[in-house]
């Protein structure tokens, strides 16, 4: 016998979501804890994250700065592979 369909209330569907984005919970806890399909929950989660962005902090100072240097890092390790790309086709291509 088919099992008959729940409905669940908008305030249910908000406290469930609370308690995944709020705590160290996954989506399959909190779903076992009320007995209910993990999808269904995942959905409301990811539906409740389309519309309700949270705006992004801007960044410090500190954080601008570490970025900046990171990126300037990067670009020098990338030099540096290209580098010894060349220099490994170099000395294989002399062996033969």
């Amino acid at each position: 016998m088919a099992q008959r369909r729940r409905s669940f209330s908008p305030e249910f569907k908000q406290e469930a979501v609370r308690m995944v984005l709020d705590g160290p919970r996954t989506v399959a806890d909190v779903a076992r804890e009320f007995g209910m399909n993990p999808t269904t929950l995942g959905s409301w989660v990811n539906m409740h994250k389309a519309t309700h962005p949270e705006r992004e902090q801007p960044l410090s100072g500190p954080e601008r700065a570490r970025i900046k240097e990171l990126e300037r890092e990067n670009a020098e390790l990338r030099e540096k592979l290209a580098f010894l790309k060349k220099a490994a086709a170099f000395f294989a291509s002399e062996t033969r």
